[in-house]
């Protein structure tokens, strides 16, 4: 039997993923090299574990077709930004990589357009 509520899931999960995939590209074109994507450990999951230079840069990644809910980067709160740092801190420790700094990005893709916030949070 068909669920309509089902299909939406599935319809959010592939909007998701493609927004993802065009974020990977973009990153990669802006010079950053991509060492993992959706990191999960016991505390969550990142969208995306980059590098550029000696910087680690931990991407979440907000797709939506329009800002009618409002804008993607505002799913970002306090919340999800612990539970982000939590789990790149877990990454660091599992993964014994050493970086001069580290960084918290949000990239929104909103309608195809993306947006990408340096050092969100």
């Amino acid at each position: 039997m068909f669920n309509l509520k089902d299909n939406s899931k599935v319809r959010n999960k592939i909007s998701g993923d493609i927004g993802e995939i065009s974020v990977q590209n973009y990153l990669k074109k802006k010079g950053y090299k991509i060492l993992e994507t959706n990191y999960k450990n016991y505390f969550g999951e990142i969208d995306i574990v980059a590098s550029l230079k000696n910087v680690i840069v931990f991407v979440e990644v907000k797709a939506r077709k329009n800002a009618n809910f409002g804008r993607p980067v505002e799913a970002v709160n306090a919340y999800k930004q612990n539970k982000i740092r939590t789990v790149a801190e877990i990454y660091l420790q599992r993964k014994n990589k050493f970086f001069n700094d580290v960084r918290f990005d949000v990239i929104e893709v909103l309608d195809d357009n993306i947006n990408h916030i340096e050092n969100a949070f």
